[in-house]
């Protein structure tokens, strides 16, 4: 029987109740088995930036999935010295997969408008297929981008040879792997808003499960 795992890397500064519920969504829409948070070390795209000690988000993450049913979280970007490179991740998994397991490279919609910055993000594309997780209402933290938006994106930066399925729910290709598009029609939250929050002496447990902003208030983050 075959295993169907996603792995579902970000940030997570901090993990919220947005993040939980989209991959609660995706785990049921696409049958997955289990889902992997890999929380990064230090992200590319944020070198220079102000993130927090990775030890500490994934404390959170190990906290806010406590008590969960098929989420586990990894360090192994954490481990790995140096910045951390999606390529790397899905290689590693790849490599170290048990039996017959079919993996899904899980992204939020900003990350993934971004793909095309990644290092070697056309392996990342031949190896594995993507499930991207669209905000409530197709908005991004540029704004607002129709799916006709999208595949102009996916089109021009990752390959012209994507083409929309007839049933409009994900990008094929000819060699490369499947874009899964899943509509996110709850929690419209965001890390920088949490952090904001923090900042501003605001309650997030609206946002957090409570034990992360226990957690958050002990270690004095955000402040």
């Amino acid at each position: 029987m075959m295993n169907r795992v996603g792995l579902f890397g970000g940030t997570f500064d901090p993990i919220h109740r947005g993040h939980l519920t989209a991959a609660k969504k995706v785990k049921k829409a696409f049958m997955l088995d289990e889902v992997v948070f890999i929380p990064s070390a230090v992200p590319p795209h944020k070198e220079g930036s102000r993130v927090t000690p990775a030890a500490d988000r994934l404390a959170m993450l190990r906290l806010a999935l406590t008590g969960t049913n098929g989420f586990k979280v990894t360090d192994c970007e954490i481990r790995r010295p140096g910045p951390s490179y999606t390529v790397d991740t899905v290689r590693f998994f790849l490599e170290n997969a048990h039996g017959k397991t079919q993996m899904y490279l899980i992204l939020g919609h900003d990350a993934f408008l971004e793909m095309h910055t990644w290092k070697s993000f056309e392996k990342i594309l031949e190896q594995i297929p993507l499930i991207v997780i669209r905000r409530p209402g197709g908005i991004s933290h540029s704004g607002s981008i129709s799916v006709s938006a999208l595949e102009v994106f996916i089109t021009t930066n990752l390959s012209c040879d994507y083409r929309l399925s007839e049933d409009g729910t994900r990008y094929q290709h000819p060699r490369l792997k499947p874009i899964h598009l899943f509509q996110n029609t709850l929690l419209k939250i965001s890390s920088t808003d949490i952090r904001k929050g923090v900042q501003s002496g605001k309650s997030v447990r609206a946002w957090v499960p409570e034990t992360v902003e226990t957690y958050l208030i002990e270690k004095g983050l955000y402040r």
